[in-house]
């Protein structure tokens, strides 16, 4: 499959390499690709640059949004989630048109420190904002609830057995997404919680999420739905 992945932080970066390791076509939008390769100082959480990683993964494309969002048969969106909808814009609606979009993107707002709170929540979600601004694309909101390295590779924590949330508003996008999940990235337990309007649920996982891996000091866990 033709995959895009909008954004080229470590979750692009993570999920991208996965992705073309298991046999996608992948190409990697950002706004200016130019200057994304061209950077060569760590970004601001002290990780090499974006250069370095595109060295290692040659058969990764790099390209605008919008070649990204062209390029992909699905598109994953993986920016910031303050930055989501610009990012979604300059991709351009008639290059997801009619496509399923994977938002794992969490709304946090940083501008009163740390721990950040939530730009929307309780009444509202940037899964549902970013299907609303873009009615005729297929949001399914997933993988929002761990650290990027446990997204692409749930195995590495506790033999795999921790859930992963999908939901939305098409039932066969979510059915391809799922696929996909368990497919490229070996998650077994997948639960569907519905409509888009879940997405409220899983963004406000994030206040919990982060008190978590500040009292534990790893990011290395996750959530597991007993039944």
């Amino acid at each position: 499959m033709r995959i895009g992945v909008l954004g080229t932080g470590m979750v692009g970066q993570v999920l991208a390499a996965k992705l073309a390791g298991t046999g996608h076509e992948v190409t990697v939008g950002t706004r200016d690709p130019a200057a994304t390769l061209a950077r060569q100082e760590p970004d601001g959480y002290g990780n090499p640059p974006f250069s370095a990683w595109h060295a290692q993964h040659p058969d990764v494309k790099v390209g605008s949004f919008a070649d990204a969002a062209s390029h992909g048969e699905l598109v994953v969106n993986a920016t910031a989630g303050a930055a989501s909808l610009d990012a979604l814009r300059l991709a351009g609606e008639a290059n997801l048109h009619g496509k399923v979009l994977v938002d794992l993107a969490n709304a946090l707002d940083f501008s009163k420190g740390m721990p950040p709170s939530l730009l929307v929540a309780n009444t509202d979600s940037l899964g549902e904002r970013l299907q609303r601004a873009f009615p005729d694309v297929k949001v399914v909101k997933s993988l929002n609830t761990m650290n990027a390295l446990l997204m692409a590779d749930p195995g590495q924590l506790a033999d795999g057995d921790h859930t992963v949330f999908v939901c939305g508003d098409d039932d066969e996008a979510k059915a391809q997404v799922t696929q996909l999940l368990t497919e490229a990235f070996g998650w077994r337990d997948v639960i569907d919680l519905g409509d888009l309007s879940a997405a409220r649920a899983t963004e406000m996982v994030l206040p919990i999420w982060l008190r978590l891996m500040g009292t534990l000091r790893t990011p290395a866990f996750n959530f597991k739905v007993v039944r």
